[in-house]
């Protein structure tokens, strides 16, 4: 490879790439002696196309990338049209829904140009899996599931619950590792991103390569594993996902992205800092230590927080704009659209499924815990029960409630749901 404008990083940038954000480094050795090799290494990071959209949770390994890339490197950027077809079974307790190839097609195509709002356009290969995968035969597939036993891929943790919990897997979801593993051995990649779900099958792909007699990785044994932790998403309990609808898209709307970041949990203020922003360590613990103890109001950190990854992700001006807006809203004591979580109506936790076609009589604490408002059960019953709930402006002291189509609920002071048609 060449080694023409490839940098050398400092000590202290190589302290930065390899600690903040990251979970895990495998082999940690081997992944610095290459970024001081001088060697131009080739970084992949692959995506399932599943919904047509990018969350914050994968940008916090995408921004790695782009450090990378500052120093030279390439980043390759594989489309899984063909592992979305499977559904990733990583830290699933059930199958995955497996979807079509046109919604494969429709899905890559939207979010391929939302990976250019943090990386390097000209340092990034985008590489499709059907570029080999529609090239493979039934004796392919063979050859490859041959390279690994059922026992070995049971030692996958998610599996392993499955399997001990009678659940079923499917022998599709027992392929995907190999396939994720096998773009590896594609693309010839030096190291691969993932999040700490991924380790597995990152691995994999590391011991394909090997046996396979590629000379891979920075130092000829494969693959190095950078693993990146998982974003908490906006109901505070889960990692940030489109299944679980509790994400935050990069190329939301500046006045959106700025309410749901309002809108998380005082706890994972820190969290995010650290995984979303530039900000210097030091100022990151000083806000941990003052939202821990409660020695000041959070708000004007959480303030920051979303001015900084709106600018990032729109400009200074739309940060500015955001924050004017915020503030005017809840200051005027009005309603925004853009700040409240919208909710399909047949999406509701019903309480009784007689009644009215127009109206839903819902289990009001289920409700503010599954769309983030609340982050358990017991919490969303204290606020009910502190008069800490509005319905369309009016206070709700039962746990049973009547919603329509167009309701707003207020809960506190600044997280907002909205009730809207059925998807």
């Amino acid at each position: 490879m060449s080694t023409d404008e490839v940098r050398i990083p400092s000590d202290e940038e190589v302290k930065r790439i390899t600690e903040r954000a990251v979970a895990e480094v495998v082999p940690h050795d081997e992944f610095v002696q290459g970024l001081r090799s001088g060697r131009r290494l080739r970084i992949k990071m692959g995506f399932d196309p599943t919904k047509p959209v990018i969350t914050m949770g994968w940008a916090v390994g995408i921004r790695k990338l782009r450090q990378l890339q500052d120093l030279g490197h390439t980043v390759v950027v594989i489309i899984g049209d063909w592992t979305a077809r499977i559904g990733d079974p990583s830290g699933r307790s059930e199958t995955r829904q497996m979807l079509t190839e046109e919604e494969v097609t429709a899905n890559s195509t939207a979010i391929l140009e939302q990976f250019f709002k943090i990386l390097d356009r000209s340092q990034t290969e985008v590489r499709r899996q059907t570029e080999w995968f529609n090239e493979f035969t039934l004796a392919d597939v063979v050859r490859l599931s041959a390279r690994f036993t059922v026992a070995q891929l049971l030692e996958r943790d998610d599996f392993s619950k499955r399997y001990k919990g009678q659940h079923p897997i499917g022998i599709h979801e027992l392929l995907y590792p190999l396939l994720q593993g096998y773009d590896s051995v594609a693309i010839e990649s030096d190291v691969e991103f993932g999040g700490t779900d991924q380790k597995f099958n990152i691995l994999v792909g590391r011991e394909l390569q090997r046996e396979m007699g590629l000379k891979c990785g920075p130092a000829g044994q494969g693959q190095a594993v950078l693993l990146v932790p998982m974003l908490i998403g906006l109901d505070g309990k889960r990692k940030m996902s489109q299944s679980f609808d509790n994400f935050i898209g990069i190329d939301a709307p500046a006045h959106d992205m700025y309410g749901k970041l309002m809108s998380i949990p005082d706890a994972l203020i820190g969290d995010y800092f650290d995984l979303l922003t530039d900000v210097p360590d030091e100022e990151i613990a000083e806000v941990r230590r003052v939202v821990e103890d409660s020695s000041a109001n959070p708000m004007e950190h959480k303030k920051r927080l979303a001015r900084e990854i709106v600018t990032q992700f729109h400009s200074e001006t739309d940060a500015q704009e955001a924050e004017s807006h915020f503030v005017r809203t809840f200051s005027q004591g009005e309603i925004s659209a853009e700040l409240a979580t919208e909710i399909p109506s047949d999406r509701l936790p019903l309480a009784d499924r007689d009644g009215p076609a127009d109206s839903f009589s819902v289990k009001l604490p289920a409700l503010l815990t599954q769309h983030g408002a609340a982050s358990s059960t017991s919490e969303a019953r204290r606020l009910i029960q502190q008069r800490a709930v509005e319905i369309d402006g009016e206070i709700v002291t039962d746990t049973v409630a009547t919603v329509k189509v167009g309701s707003t609920l207020r809960v506190g002071k600044h997280r907002f749901l909205r009730v809207v048609g059925a998807e």
